[in-house]
């Protein structure tokens, strides 16, 4: 699966990242990044991080269990990754942010900027 990750090995420094709801409602990632490994078999996968309000995460999943990310990587490099592997923090206290990571499940989908942008602002932006 190699040929749906452009990127070499490396850190990644990422624009913006949201995290989405099936009703769009949404929090941005802080300080988004993306690390591009390969595995001992030659292919490349793809992790990536940024920090949260764990509460704010909690509030995204009442809505529903399945979450996924829409990511911008500067220039015409954006992504939709639908229903990643999540992991954040398990403290819920209200002024507690906690590094959220993920990692696809499946090859990301490729948005020209046009329908990102589109997607972005169809987003509800929740806030603590």
């Amino acid at each position: 699966m190699t040929e749906w990750i452009p990127f070499e090995e490396g850190e990644y420094w990422v624009a913006h990242a949201y995290l989405v709801s099936t009703a769009r409602s949404a929090i941005e990632l802080e300080n988004p990044v993306i690390a591009v490994a390969k595995t001992p078999k030659g292919s490349r996968h793809i992790k990536g991080q940024g920090m949260v309000y764990n509460l704010m995460v909690v509030e995204l999943l009442e809505e529903d269990e399945r979450l996924d990310i829409l990511i911008d990587l500067g220039g015409e490099f954006k992504y939709h990754i639908e229903a990643p592997q999540i992991s954040s923090g398990k403290l819920f206290i209200p002024d507690v942010k906690s590094t959220l990571q993920f990692a696809p499940r499946q090859p990301w989908t490729p948005l020209s900027v046009e329908a990102f942008n589109k997607a972005v602002e169809a987003l509800h932006l929740i806030d603590r």
